[in-house]
């Protein structure tokens, strides 16, 4: 019975007027904080990208409808976590300062259900920017890469692209020898399929072209080659309509598509690409996880704030806040070495992103066991 009350699953219990106060003191600063944050991120940004806008001619309507709208959500939900850890440090403090933690302990109540509303507001936002991550925020990243691709970087995704392969299924690959994303049409093709280390088919022609009523592929001047072991077969027409697992999509690889989906989207985009035998897929899966995880260190950092910050300490808000700096510092370093260490080396994308919410979880556990009951 006494391991199940240690649990903070009490949160189900009816809510009483002292965590009415706790949490709308959290969601209060919370949202203050949000707010100001968001300011000071679209004035810098403005800032940053006045000369595209004036480059483009651009008007306000389509700056705000076209871009900020988008770029709003993104940036609040990238730095939520951290906000969300500086405002309970930023509210506990003050409340510790003006000793109202110790009027509360003194009155009966254990450091454990002091910290209820701490719970039930960290779950609240952390089950809001999972469900943000998951259907909103992908939503946001897509108007924003679409404005991007459109006034910041229209050049540079309109390039010709040589001698371009894809593994299309588990055997077959594909190559270009060039391929214009403009008037898709490519010139050079090869497919082969691969078993093991034998070639079993291989099909060239000279040049191809997407036919987009059809969703097929239109060649001129192919050759097929069948190969059966010291077999061997050869076809040539001077022009076909093939259906191929590949669509113009695949070649052009967009700037940061990842965050641009929604994880539905995500989880099939994955899906497909395991079924091609595809590789480098560790960035995609890290997002995947990533968005699950950054609900979690929402619950991590809210305890660690609420615990640290409810001491009374003699540099007072100043010095919560100093720490908690360094603590939201370290965890964003440790979090980044994590997610090189998949993207470019081997390591578990899940491992990779749950590394951090371990480690400062408990840190969380260390912080409650010496905290004064």
């Amino acid at each position: 019975m006494a391991v199940v009350q240690r649990i903070p699953l009490l949160i189900f219990e009816p809510m009483k007027k002292i965590d009415w106060y706790i949490l709308k003191k959290f969601v209060g600063t919370f949202f203050y904080s949000l707010m100001i944050l968001l300011v000071i991120s679209v004035v810098i940004d403005i800032t940053e990208k006045v000369d595209d806008f004036m480059r483009n001619n651009l008007t306000l309507k389509t700056i705000i409808f076209e871009y900020y709208i988008g770029f709003i959500p993104s940036i609040a939900a990238l730095l939520f976590p951290l906000f969300i850890f500086i405002s309970v440090i930023f509210f506990t403090s003050k409340m510790a300062y003006r000793s109202e933690i110790i009027a509360i302990l003194a009155s009966g109540v254990s450091f454990r259900r002091f910290l209820r509303p701490y719970w039930v507001g960290a779950i609240g936002f952390g089950l809001m920017l999972w469900a943000a991550n998951t259907w909103v925020v992908p939503k946001a990243n897509r108007l924003v890469n679409a404005f991007q691709d459109n006034y910041v970087h229209r050049h540079e995704d309109a390039m010709a692209l040589y001698d371009k392969t894809v593994r299309i299924d588990s055997f077959n690959y594909v190559t270009f020898g060039s391929w214009d994303p403009n008037y898709k049409t490519g010139a050079s093709f090869v497919m082969q399929e691969i078993h093991g280390q034998k070639v079993t088919f291989k099909l060239k022609a000279d040049r191809v072209s997407w036919d987009s009523t059809e969703k097929k592929w239109k060649m001129y001047n192919l050759s097929m080659r069948h190969i059966n072991d010291l077999n061997e077969s050869w076809t040539y027409k001077q022009d076909s309509l093939m259906k191929l697992r590949i669509t113009p999509v695949d070649l052009v690889k967009k700037r940061d598509e990842q965050v641009a989906m929604t994880t539905p989207e995500l989880n099939e985009y994955i899906k497909k690409q395991q079924l091609r035998g595809a590789e480098g897929l560790n960035t995609y899966l890290v997002e995947k996880y990533r968005r699950t995880a950054a609900g979690f260190m929402v619950v991590v950092l809210t305890l660690i704030g609420g615990i640290m910050a409810s001491r009374k300490v003699r540099g007072g808000s100043g010095l919560h806040l100093a720490l908690g700096i360094v603590i939201s510092a370290s965890y964003i370093i440790f979090l980044q070495f994590a997610t090189v260490f998949s993207t470019k080396s081997n390591l578990n994308p899940l491992l990779a992103v749950w590394i951090p919410n371990v480690v400062f979880g408990a840190l969380a556990i260390y912080l409650y066991r010496r905290a004064p009951k």
